[in-house]
């Protein structure tokens, strides 16, 4: 692994995240239909992916003769684990809950990746590691306040995907060990677009697709476009650097969010928001010093079993 290179990636998926999340919840409000955006948008994303993997794979076609059916058993559990039913979960969950509750909950994300990454991956949090994930998570109140979470349906539906998103982190971790980074997103992106595809026939609404506004499908690009930039750049940060890393630096994608949000919503830059960046920053920043210090932060033989 290469941990500089990773952070790279990181960083970069961090900036697409915190756009998306922004403009993703514009979009799913303004499209109306959670199953209908989500099917949308990833099946755009997976056509995208079907093109550039697809000439990968002509070019080197070792990239998929060479997988054991181990590999492929990894690859479709990504697409249902990471690629479908947490997106429609989490923008469900988005359309009927503040942005504030929705950015704190799927902060937690540092913490189900650390549940498994440890048992799993073999990964090591040291006693700093521990306190800058309390800075990065605690830094998530300063804007909206403790008193702007709560926990209904919507709470609990991003929470769901947010766990299972976690779960999709320590199986694509194993994955990209011997299956390459695109081969892994396009798996993700495909497989859970088909099957987000299927449940929308199912449920009767694919005319709702047929329908956009001009301005509705100019949001669903928009979204299309982060979300490519996203997967892409996340996997290769994934390769290169511990799952648990990985996960506590895409947590700054949050400062953009808010940042647009106090831009364009809000209309109101508060010291807050300075506060969160700064506290932000700080826990991301000890818990990078500190995982370079740690001797085999790598993946363990063992987790040849997930």
């Amino acid at each position: 692994m290469n941990y500089n290179r990773g952070i790279k990636y990181a960083l970069v998926t961090a900036v697409f995240s915190g756009f998306a999340i922004y403009f993703n919840g514009i979009a799913v409000r303004t499209v109306g239909d959670p199953l209908a955006f989500t099917t949308l948008k990833n099946l755009g994303v997976g056509m995208i992916l079907a093109v550039l993997v697809g000439i990968k794979i002509f070019r080197n076609r070792s990239l998929l003769i060479t997988l054991a059916p181990r590999d492929w058993l990894r690859l479709l559990l990504i697409g249902v684990i990471g690629g479908s039913l947490p997106f429609y979960l989490f923008f469900k969950g988005l359309s009927i809950t503040p942005a504030a509750s929705g950015a704190i909950i799927h902060k937690t994300l540092i913490f189900w990746v650390a549940l498994w990454a440890i048992p799993f991956l073999h990964e090591k949090l040291t006693i700093r590691q521990v306190l800058a994930l309390g800075l990065v998570f605690g830094s998530s109140f300063i804007v909206g306040g403790i008193t702007s979470l709560s926990f209904g349906t919507g709470e609990m539906m991003i929470l769901a995907a947010t766990i299972l998103w976690a779960v999709e982190n320590i199986i694509a971790k194993v994955a990209l060990r011997k299956v390459d980074a695109d081969v892994v997103v396009g798996a993700r992106m495909i497989f859970g677009s088909l099957l987000l595809f299927a449940a929308t026939i199912f449920t009767g609404k694919m005319s709702l697709i047929s329908q956009l506004t001009p301005s509705q499908w100019g949001l669903t690009l928009t979204s299309i476009a982060f979300l490519t930039g996203y997967v892409m750049s996340w996997y290769r940060a994934l390769r290169e650097a511990p799952a648990t890393l990985v996960a506590t630096v895409l947590t700054l994608g949050a400062v953009i969010t808010n940042v647009l949000s106090a831009v364009f919503i809000t209309r109101a830059f508060k010291i807050e928001l300075v506060l969160q960046t700064i506290l932000l920053g700080a826990g991301v920043w000890l818990f990078w010093t500190a995982s370079k210090k740690i001797p085999n932060y790598t993946l363990n033989v063992k987790s040849e079993h997930i």
